[in-house]
């Protein structure tokens, strides 16, 4: 229960709604018990008429009113437990939604390091699996507890006072109840937080078979990922079962006891009655209809600590996740306004999740307009600073400056906003190709989107699609070759006409015509804007203000294209041998 205090804040925000349901399952109770009363009246009322059949009017009358109440008292009943259900469960409704928007900001705003060290379908899981848990315990578990409080309360002091020995033998069966109920919630608890871990390696698996069906097919390895998938599920089966197994002690045990309760009842009642103890004999049947309403709350009481461990479990899961902290902090809330010079002074980074040292004393700066390429082999470090450009790390040694303020100093927002990135990965959504373009600028024309598109030279392939901008794509832009979803991406980053545009080698899967014309309008679109380029190909490099050479962390080589090719080194040698290639 340590974990499910986390959300003693949605109880206090809807609290009223909350007080008003308990009121409501109150006012439910205590109409449903009215039946047995007037049930046990009715048969005494029929036992004193077999006994003296004289006032057949009198007793015609009695038994009518009697059976008009219960009909009220059932229809009221109805009532407010339709009434109960519409304010519990809704608050419980209302929680889930709040908790998944928390959990979803939550992860909004953890640095992309947390995500390289978290699957995506673990991180499905909780905000859907772990808080539908969590769900249950704030509208079914706290209604049925309420239901059973109440119910337990009322009956038990209504027996009482008609039959103080007879209510004691009948709650004689309950104490075993409840040492039971102690045992299997701690084997319940321990259980369901072993099929939740479970569940969420599931749906990593899952989610990356298929996300991997292209390369699945093509290797034909269809059965090999049928059997790890078969190995899960067979694992998942097993806990679920052994969980099942605990959970089925419950019914059973509290059928059992209820059932021995009626016949205590029947034993126990039907003697005081011959004996004078009791004098109506409405009472037993009244005992007997209270013992069997509180059926259902008494075999409820293991459904619902069923429902309250799964959720500590489920809750205990979430808050691993929302105790994490971002690295990466907004420091200012006051907005910055960006102008676009970028300044590395001595930069050193290194990957904590790999150890790995990307940079190594890494120095340049590019002026408000410029342009600048950054050429390298892999793993010299390009990529990486234009993460750090965006902030998507924080170094700790060496200084990052956009406009001469440290970058850690600016709004982190305005400094996003400010910037068109373009990955060398472009990643597009499964939504139309207008929606794709828009992202980050919902408010762009249709006129926008056109210009943009044909700036990026992806206007032509787009018009020829049978929808048009309206085409909707596959998972991840599946529907698109490796060109037209770089386009698109470069589409996308133009219409944001931002003060900086990165571009991370996004136009390696172009031919070198459309290549030349994206360039052309590269110079158009960024006119008095910071560029920064990414590439492998000297033709994307020369044209920049300046080119900066990378090996292994650390720049080789610096200038523009004319003076590199002049100088022996790895931009001659590179300008040269993509030369032969034409």
């Amino acid at each position: 229960m340590k974990e499910l205090q986390y959300l003693n804040k949605y109880f206090f925000k809807y609290r009223f709604k909350i007080i008003l349901g308990v009121l409501i399952t109150i006012g439910s109770k205590m109409f449903a018990l009215f039946t047995p009363q007037l049930i046990g009246k009715s048969i005494t009322l029929i036992s004193n008429q077999i006994k003296d059949p004289t006032s057949t009017d009198v007793f015609r009358n009695q038994i009518s009113l009697y059976i008009l109440y219960i009909v009220v008292a059932a229809i009221a009943t109805g009532v407010f437990t339709f009434l109960m259900r519409q304010t519990i469960i809704n608050v419980s409704r209302h929680v889930e939604f709040d908790l998944k928007n928390e959990v979803y900001n939550h992860y909004q705003k953890l640095s992309i390091a947390f995500y390289k060290q978290n699957r995506t379908g673990d991180l499905m899981s909780r905000i859907s699996e772990d808080v539908s848990k969590v769900r249950m315990y704030i509208g079914p578990a706290v209604m049925y507890t309420i239901n059973t409080l109440t119910l337990f309360i009322v009956a038990l002091l209504y027996m009482y006072n008609q039959s103080p020995s007879l209510t004691l033998y009948t709650i004689l069966p309950l104490p075993f109840l409840s040492i039971s109920i102690y045992f299997l919630s701690k084997l319940i608890h321990r259980q369901s937080t072993i099929v939740q871990t479970h569940l969420s390696t599931i749906s990593s698996s899952t989610q990356e078979f298929f996300s991997g069906i292209w390369i699945t097919k093509a290797y034909a390895l269809e059965t090999k990922t049928e059997e790890k998938f078969l190995d899960l599920a067979n694992d998942q089966r097993k806990k679920r079962l052994d969980l099942s197994k605990i959970q089925a002690f419950f019914h059973p045990l509290m059928l059992l006891l209820i059932g021995i309760s009626n016949i205590i009842v029947i034993y126990v009642g039907g003697k005081q009655y011959m004996n004078g103890e009791i004098e109506n004999l409405g009472t037993i049947a009244e005992f007997i209809i209270y013992v069997n309403m509180l059926t259902w709350p008494v075999a409820s009481i293991g459904w619902v600590t069923s429902l309250i461990q799964e959720a500590d479990a489920s809750q205990k899961r979430i808050n691993e996740f929302l105790k994490q902290t971002p690295t990466i902090v907004n420091r200012t809330e006051v907005e910055s306004n960006i102008e676009g010079s970028i300044t590395f002074k001595n930069v050193y980074f290194t990957y904590e999740d790999t150890n790995i040292e990307a940079l190594k004393g890494i120095s340049f700066k590019v002026k408000k307009g410029q342009t600048l390429a950054i050429i390298g082999n892999t793993g010299s470090g390009k990529s990486t600073i234009l993460e750090l450009i965006g902030r998507l790390h924080d170094i700790k040694k060496g200084q990052i400056e956009v406009d001469d303020n440290p970058i850690k100093n600016l709004n982190l927002n305005s400094l996003r906003s400010s910037i068109g990135f373009v990955p060398q990965d472009p990643f597009l959504f499964s939504d139309s190709l207008m929606n794709n373009i828009k992202f980050g600028v919902n408010k762009a024309t249709d006129k926008q989107v056109t210009e943009a598109s044909k700036m990026a030279a992806v206007h032509d392939n787009i018009i020829n699609f049978k929808d048009g901008y309206n085409t909707v794509l596959g998972e991840r832009g599946i529907t698109l070759s490796g060109g037209q979803k770089q386009r698109v991406s470069i589409a996308r980053a133009f219409i944001k006409n931002p003060q900086i545009l990165l571009l991370d080698d996004c136009l390696s899967a172009i031919d070198t015509e459309t290549e030349e014309q994206i360039l052309n309008n590269i110079k158009l679109v960024t006119k008095g804007k910071t560029t920064i380029i990414v590439s492998h190909r000297i033709s994307s490099a020369k044209n920049a203000d300046k080119i900066v050479v990378l090996n292994n962390g650390i720049i080789i080589q610096q200038g523009s294209h004319e003076e590199l090719i002049i100088v022996e080194g790895y931009y001659k040698d590179l300008y040269q041998s993509q030369l032969r290639e034409v």
